[in-house]
């Protein structure tokens, strides 16, 4: 959770309440995150997402958000 009264940029998009200990908060800040979110959610669904971060280690997960965001991106752009 970014803050009080400011969802991070997945729960942004997904139009949900963030709460405390949110597994995409960390990685999907309020002002951006939604936009590089829609592609995620577009290609892989946020609840697969979800799970995958949740069962990384938390070292991992920055990098892997990453990496998700990326080939998300670029599978949407080869769509075009």
């Amino acid at each position: 959770m970014t803050g009080s009264s400011s969802p991070c940029g997945a729960c942004k998009f997904l139009r949900r309440k963030c709460v405390k200990g949110c597994v995409f908060a960390p990685y999907f800040c309020h002002e951006q995150g939604a936009a590089q979110f829609a592609a995620i959610h577009k290609v892989f669904g946020a609840s697969n997402v979800s799970k995958l971060l949740a069962h990384l280690p938390v070292s991992d997960r920055s990098e892997a958000a990453l990496t998700i965001s990326y080939e998300a991106q670029a599978r949407i752009a080869g769509e075009q």
